[in-house]
């Protein structure tokens, strides 16, 4: 070894044989350097845990918020239909149709021709009846002019049944003044013809009166003919209005407002009393939304609903519950469950809910069957 080597090994013996110097102040700076470092981690690792427990907290509240402002308070279903009145129209009379004025799914106002059944057959009938209507009026007027000559018979053998009894009475008493006196005073002829008087005048009052009953009789037949004259005029007047029933028959009409659908007629067609030729659904509609009997605690008539129809994801209406079906679904179909019989498996019942819409937009063809998502307001 060199002297300059020696020179430079020298100094690093006595530094770490003299315990007694103190330590250099580049040595502590990289012991404190060294022990410093696991520190900034675990400071890293608690603000992480802190941001962490401070973003789930605050989720949770966010989530409890949304729950409670938004889902609590609210009951929905997609097992809701639109449901509506749909009319099926049928003829009254039976006949060809001569005229049919709609299309399918036309708008049709109240009033206005569907079709029209040949007239001709219903037209004739009618002129049928409104003649014997006035057969009957003649009729009834002959027997009033008759029931006048009756009673003025009746009349007239009243006053010749009083005119034969006055005879009778004048010829009796002859008879009994020709008794009354002596015999030498009468001849026997004078006697007979007294006698002959009086039989025959009471024969002629005898008949004067049965002519007076047989003219009294007459005079009933009369009354009754008239009777009779007038219930044919009241039938024939109902055959006449039944008649006029019937030809406005072959014009078929709409009862309401609404679109014509299910339309199985055609032109020409030969059409029979109660066969479905169309139906007509008007714009009166609602809902009709099967909840489940557990959503049913909160549910009450009057409370609001918002509906969203699946055909127009855009549209949304309002409306309100009208009524809820007592009784399940289930219960009234069909061919309802029987529950009492081998093993049984509880199923949660549906409720039909009736929910009737305030305001429907005429632009959008709703109609009954169509899908809807109703949401109710129970809070």
């Amino acid at each position: 070894m060199d002297r300059n080597e020696t020179a430079t090994v020298e100094p690093l013996l006595q530094t770490r044989t003299r315990p007694d110097q103190p330590a250099d102040d580049s040595n502590d700076k990289t012991k404190s350097d060294g022990v410093g470092k696991p520190a900034a981690p675990r400071r890293s690792k608690l603000k992480t845990r802190i941001a962490l427990l401070a973003a789930v907290l605050l989720v949770g509240v966010a989530s409890a918020f949304y729950y409670f402002r938004f889902i609590e308070p609210y009951e929905s279903t997609d097992n809701a239909f639109i449901e509506s009145h749909v009319t099926p129209i049928a003829p009254q009379v039976p006949g060809r149709v001569g005229r049919l004025s709609v299309q399918d799914n036309q708008m049709v106002s109240q009033g206005d021709l569907l079709l029209e059944i040949d007239p001709r057959d219903y037209q004739a009938r009618l002129a049928q009846a409104q003649a014997a209507l006035l057969g009957a009026s003649s009729r009834l007027e002959q027997t009033k002019s008759q029931l006048a000559v009756d009673d003025a018979k009746v009349e007239q053998e009243r006053a010749n049944v009083n005119a034969a009894e006055a005879e009778a009475s004048r010829a009796q008493a002859d008879l009994k003044r020709y008794q009354a006196v002596e015999s030498r005073a009468v001849s026997r002829s004078q006697m007979d013809l007294a006698e002959t008087q009086a039989r025959s005048a009471g024969a002629q009052a005898l008949a004067a009166r049965s002519k007076m009953l047989a003219a009294q009789a007459q005079l009933g037949l009369s009354r009754a003919a008239i009777e009779t004259a007038a219930a044919d005029i009241q039938q024939s007047e109902a055959s006449a209005r039944q008649a006029e029933l019937n030809l406005s028959y072959t014009k078929v009409t709409a009862p309401q407002s609404g679109r014509v659908t299910r339309r199985t007629v055609e032109q020409g067609a030969y059409v029979s009393p109660g066969q479905a030729l169309m139906a007509l659904v008007p714009r009166q509609f609602w809902v009709v939304a099967n909840f489940k009997e557990t959503q049913l605690a909160r549910m009450r008539v009057g409370q609001t609903v918002e509906i969203k129809v699946d055909a127009y994801p855009g549209l949304k209406l309002n409306g309100r519950i009208e009524s809820l079906q007592s009784g399940s679904g289930a219960r009234f179909s069909m061919f309802p469950p029987e529950n009492a019989t081998g093993n049984y498996i509880k199923v949660v019942q549906r409720v039909p809910v009736k929910i009737v819409c305030d305001d429907i937009p005429d632009q959008f063809a709703l109609g009954p069957g169509m899908s809807v998502e109703p949401t109710v307001r129970v809070k």
